[in-house]
C-alpha cells in the first residue's frame, strides 16, 4: 500500500535549555544573519525580557503584533519585512505570533527563527499557520515548504506562563492521538514516516496522561521538574512530529473541525485554541460511537479542568440555534471531520453535542 505524504519533520535546529537565549546572537551570526526583525506581542516581550541579551554585532528592528494571525496582519507584516530588508525574522510569543511570522516569512522568502513563550501547541515545530479573520473566526490553515531555521526554548519562560495556556496545550496535544488514530490506525501497512507519526501520536497520549498532573504542580510552584519538561516537549516537539511525518493522515480530523466550527460563535473567541480542540475530542469520539474511551478520559478532563461542556467555552445559552451554527461550520465540505467513518452531517454533530451535554451535565437542549 502506498501512502503519498510530504514529510516536514523538524526545524533545522532545535534546543530547549536553561539560558539558551544567551547564545542567540551567535546562532544568528552562524547563519549569516546581520539584520533581523523581532516580532512580538506586549505580554510575550515582557515574558522574554529577563532572558534577552541585547545584540552587539547584529542590528534589529521590532514589530508589535496586533493580536491575530489574520490575512490583513500577514499583509502588513510582509510589507514591513520587505521594506526593512532584513536577513531573518524572529518570532517571540505564542502560537498566533509564530504563525504570523511563518506566513509572512514564507511570502517574503525570508528565513525565520522562533522563540516560543508558551507550551500551548506545536506551532514552534510545524511549518503551518492557522489563519483567522480579524474577528477571530477560522479561515484556513496553510502549510509551507520552509521549516524554521532555528527554534530556541528557555524552559523558565514556559514554566512561568499562564497555567490555563499550558493546560490548553495539553488538550490540543491529546487530540493528536485521537485524530491520527482515525486514518493511520486503520492502515494495514504503514510507511516509515507514518510509523513515526503514529508512534509519536501514541506517545502524546501516554506522556500527557502520565506526566500532566506533576507538570501542572511545577507551574503552580514555579519550580522546574522533569515532568514539566516532558509535557512541554510532548506538546511542542512530539505533537509537531505527528503531522510533520504523517502529513494529512496525521494532522487533523474531527476534533479540530469542531474547533473550527466553534469559532462561528463569538462567545467562544475568548476560549483558548486547545480548550476548543479538547472539547472537540469528545464530540469526535461520540461521532465514532466510542463511549468507552469517553468514560476512560473524562476523569482526566475533570482533574485538569479541560472543557467537557460548551458552558466552559463561554457559551451562555446552549440551544439548538447555537449548536446548528457550530455544526454547519464544522461540516463544510473542506473540513477534516469527513475523514471520520460514515457520513458526518450537521445533524449528527448537533446530536453529538446534545448527547455530551446530557451525559456530563444532565442538560436537555431545546
Amino acid at each position: 500500500m502506498t501512502n503519498t505524504i510530504s514529510v516536514h519533520g523538524a526545524p533545522s535546529e532545535y534546543i530547549l535549555e536553561e539560558g539558551i537565549l544567551n547564545g542567540l546572537e551567535n546562532k544568528l551570526i552562524e547563519r549569516g544573519f546581520r539584520k533581523v526583525l523581532i516580532v512580538h506581542g506586549t505580554k510575550s516581550w515582557e515574558a522574554v525580557k529577563p532572558y534577552w541579551n541585547s545584540f552587539s554585532e547584529i542590528s534589529s528592528e521590532a514589530y508589535l503584533y496586533h493580536g491575530e494571525c489574520s490575512l490583513n496582519e500577514i499583509d502588513t507584516l510582509s510589507n514591513v519585512i520587505t521594506e526593512a530588508e532584513v536577513d531573518a525574522v524572529i518570532g517571540v510569543g505564542g502560537g498566533k505570533v509564530l504563525d504570523l511570522v511563518k506566513s509572512s516569512a514564507h511570502l517574503t522568502h525570508t528565513p525565520y527563527v522562533l522563540i516560543p513563550t508558551l507550551a500551548s501547541n506545536c506551532a514552534p515545530w510545524t511549518p503551518i499557520s492557522v489563519i483567522y479573520d480579524d474577528d477571530g473566526s477560522f479561515v484556513r490553515f496553510d502549510l509551507y515548504p520552509e521549516n524554521a531555521s532555528l527554534v530556541l526554548i528557555e524552559p523558565q519562560i514556559l514554566l512561568h506562563a499562564p497555567l490555563d495556556m499550558f493546560i490548553a496545550g495539553i488538550g490540543d496535544t491529546l487530540a493528536k492521538w485521537y485524530e491520527a488514530e482515525v486514518q493511520i490506525g486503520k492502515m494495514n501497512t504503514k510507511s516509515a514516516a507514518l510509523e513515526i507519526s503514529y508512534h509519536a501520536a501514541k506517545l502524546c497520549k501516554e506522556n500527557l496522561l502520565e506526566h500532566s498532573e506533576h507538570a501542572i504542580e511545577a507551574v503552580k510552584s514555579g519550580v522546574l521538574n522533569d515532568d514539566f519538561i516532558k509535557v512541554a516537549e510532548t506538546i511542542i516537539m512530539i505533537g509537531g512530529m505527528v503531522g510533520g511525518f504523517g502529513d494529512h493522515y496525521g494532522r487533523v480530523a474531527g476534533a479540530h473541525a469542531i474547533h473550527n466550527g466553534l469559532t462561528a460563535l463569538e462567545e467562544t473567541h475568548q476560549a483558548l485554541h486547545g480548550d476548543k480542540v479538547a472539547y472537540g475530542i469528545l464530540i469526535q469520539l461520540i461521532l465514532e460511537d466510542k463511549w468507552k474511551e469517553i468514560d476512560e478520559i473524562l476523569p482526566f478532563y475533570q482533574k485538569l479542568h479541560l472543557p467537557n461542556s460548551l458552558k466552559y467555552l463561554g457559551v451562555q445559552t446552549i440551544d439548538e440555534e447555537n449548536l446548528i451554527q457550530v455544526a454547519e461550520k464544522a461540516v463544510k465540505p473542506e473540513e477534516s471531520i469527513h475523514v471520520l467513518p460514515g457520513a458526518i452531517t450537521s445533524d449528527s454533530v448537533v446530536q453529538a453535542m446534545i448527547q455530551l451535554e446530557e451525559k456530563v451535565n444532565g442538560v436537555t437542549v431545546s
